[in-house]
């Protein structure tokens, strides 16, 4: 698989050169099965910006049971719901692989088409298998590309920001991996791709909160944030999209 990454202040042929031997370094350090940089093109390519969910969007719900049902533990740690007798999910958190608040993009692309596991409500981004569960203790970490899956190199888990201590280089088991419900290969791809591309070009920029709460000051967090002029750009256009049902 041959990767694109683009360039922004990179002007000089010295940076371009830093660059290009930076990119090569990273993919000996990923471990990964083919370069990511063989040929090296670099272009104008931009990551989606980082948005954190806070679980309390009203399409939810459907979708968390869906994955709670499926994975029953952290796939990442492989530490499992506890019983007493009822589950307690206390804890445990179902994570949107691409992320629900891009949900415009998802249907200008048509990632849709990756899925075949029709979500019972809130279109195909809500689908059992745009899901993860993960320990609550880093959804947030998997939201902000911090690690990510590689299904080219036996599914593994990179630890882009050595948040994961003892879970960083392992491999997705193949419980889950036989499961037909599981997220495709494609997904987990983009999301890879774009923690791969945050992570070389995107350090420093901030992670957006997205599901507010409810009761929250929408408007008053934006304004009192950064980019407040993107993101009420961002918010309207992806609201509307909720309204008008667009989640396809």
């Amino acid at each position: 698989m041959v990767l694109q990454y683009r360039r922004t202040a990179l002007n000089s042929s010295l940076a371009n050169i830093i660059y290009i031997l930076l990119v090569r370094l990273y993919s000996q350090h990923l471990s990964l099965a083919n370069p990511l940089v063989d040929p090296l093109q670099i272009n104008n390519e931009v990551p989606l910006f980082r948005v954190q969910s806070q679980g309390s969007g009203t399409r939810i719900p459907a979708f968390g049971n869906a994955v709670r049902l499926r994975d029953n533990r952290c796939i990442v740690t492989q530490e499992e719901v506890p019983y007493t007798p009822d589950p307690n999910w206390s804890g445990f958190e179902a994570a949107h692989i691409f992320p629900l608040a891009h949900q415009t993009h998802w249907v200008n692309q048509n990632y849709g088409r990756w899925i075949t596991v029709p979500s019972t409500t809130g279109g195909s981004i809500n689908s059992v298998q745009n899901g993860l569960l993960l320990r609550a203790d880093i959804h947030q970490h998997f939201d902000g590309y911090f690690f990510s899956i590689n299904p080219d190199d036996n599914y593994k888990i990179v630890d882009f920001g050595r948040i994961l201590k003892g879970n960083a280089g392992r491999h997705l088991d193949q419980t889950f991996l036989d499961n037909p419900q599981r997220p495709p290969d494609e997904l987990l791809r983009w999301h890879f791709r774009q923690a791969v591309l945050v992570n070389m070009k995107g350090a420093g920029e901030p992670v957006f909160e997205h599901d507010f709460p409810p009761g929250s000051d929408i408007v008053g967090s934006i304004l009192r944030g950064p980019k407040a002029a993107e993101r009420m750009e961002f918010e309207l256009f992806d609201r509307l999209a909720v309204q008008l049902d667009l989640a396809e």
